[in-house]
C-alpha cells in the first residue's frame, strides 16, 4: 500500500500545524496562482482541503526563489 498525502481541511490546519494562521492559509487560497501554491489545495465540493506534503513543497520552492535573489 502506497502511503498517501494527508489531506486537512483548511479549518482543521491549527490542529496540526501552528503555521500558518488560518487567515494566511486563506490568502494564500485565493492568490495561489499567484504565489505558487495551485497545487497545495484541492476543493472537493465546497471544501479546501490542503494537500500537507505538497504545501510543505511550494513553501520550499518559495524559499528557494528567494535564496536565489
Amino acid at each position: 500500500m502506497e502511503n498517501q498525502n494527508r489531506l486537512i481541511a483548511l479549518a482543521d490546519w491549527p490542529r496540526y500545524h501552528a503555521w500558518p494562521p488560518v487567515g494566511g492559509l486563506r490568502h494564500l487560497r485565493f492568490h495561489q496562482s499567484a504565489k505558487g501554491f495551485e497545487s497545495a489545495f484541492v476543493k472537493v465540493g465546497r471544501r479546501v482541503l490542503i494537500d500537507e506534503a505538497k504545501f510543505f513543497e511550494c513553501v520550499e520552492k518559495q524559499q528557494e526563489g528567494s535564496n536565489d535573489a
